[in-house]
């Protein structure tokens, strides 16, 4: 087959990381996004860079796509710069971006009419697993778009979870997945802003909690952001607000009630409602700091 090489468009905090992962395995990388200051920091890591998906497609082996949400990746594929117009035959698209489930299946079929392999391929494990090719990939697809694949999933994937030969299987993972992911950090926000109302100390919840039956992930991960006043995005509320409205959408679908995830997200939307969609998911905080008067910490300790 001679040298492989990838193409990533979308170059973001995961997709810069996932873009770096393969150079670091000696695979030929391009990289595509619309800020010039992405392209040029991937081009200072020592990548390719291409103005559009259709450039950086061209001659690509694997295109993988790391972009936010269904919307964009219709664009990145069949926009008027759109990749497919520039894939070889036989090449691998994987989607990595977390889209409702129907959206992959359909997104697959139009990929074959043009004889073009698919791998759904959401991702799991953050900027810090992205950068370091460890990330967890919910993946499905048949025998021939996997071994087209494998390098790239060898490169960016600590774990490539391998969940049958349908497209959307691997999506409908990822929607499980975020459906706890979402419900547990809206979650931890309550119990912690209630504690603040009842007269705790922000670090002392931290510090039991975390030793405690009650103990999350999420809860780990995100209050320290709480304790630190940081609320610079690392997933931004926005992203629940759509996660989990596809998971309310699978479950009106599948006539399934969700009434945990119906309440998360009200938070969620709640909270882009006051302004605050392109601040960290921690920030959901906030409503429970406007309707309650709870004052939160201001961050001169560092935090945890």
């Amino acid at each position: 087959m001679g040298v492989y090489r990838a193409a990533v468009i979308g170059l973001g905090a995961m997709g810069m990381g996932v873009a770096k992962s393969l150079l670091a395995r000696q695979i030929d990388t391009v990289g595509c996004d619309m800020s010039a200051e992405a392209r040029d920091g991937f081009a200072l890591a020592g990548g390719k860079i291409a103005a559009t998906p259709r450039e950086a497609a061209a001659g690509a082996d694997a295109l993988l796509v790391t972009v936010v949400n269904a919307e964009q990746t219709e664009a990145v594929l069949f926009g008027p710069d759109g990749a497919v117009s520039a894939l070889a035959k036989g090449a691998v698209v994987l989607g990595c971006a977390t889209v409702p489930p129907t959206y992959a299946k359909d997104l697959a079929a139009r990929l074959a009419r043009f004889s073009i392999l698919f791998v759904d391929a959401p991702m799991s494990g953050g900027p810090v697993k992205a950068a370091a090719g460890q990330l967890s990939l919910m993946t499905s697809g048949d025998a021939d778009a996997y071994a087209r694949a494998e390098p790239a999933l060898g490169a960016i994937a600590g774990r490539v979870y391998k969940l049958g030969t349908e497209p959307g299987q691997g999506s409908t993972m990822k929607m499980v997945n975020q459906l706890l992911a979402g419900v547990h950090i809206a979650t931890a926000m309550e119990a912690v802003a209630l504690g603040i109302k009842a007269g705790l100390d922000v670090g002392e919840i931290f510090n039991v909690i975390t030793g405690s039956a009650g103990n999350s992930w999420m809860f780990e991960n995100r209050v320290p952001h709480v304790l630190a006043n940081d609320y610079a995005p690392k997933s931004a509320v926005e992203i629940f607000v759509k996660d989990l409205g596809i998971v309310l959408e699978e479950g009106k679908r599948q006539g399934f009630p969700l009434p945990l995830s119906a309440a998360a997200h009200q938070i969620y939307l709640a909270a882009k409602g006051m302004g605050l969609g392109r601040e960290d998911d921690a920030a959901v905080i906030k409503v429970y700091q406007a309707l309650s008067g709870i004052e939160l910490p201001a961050g001169d300790d560092g935090g945890v």
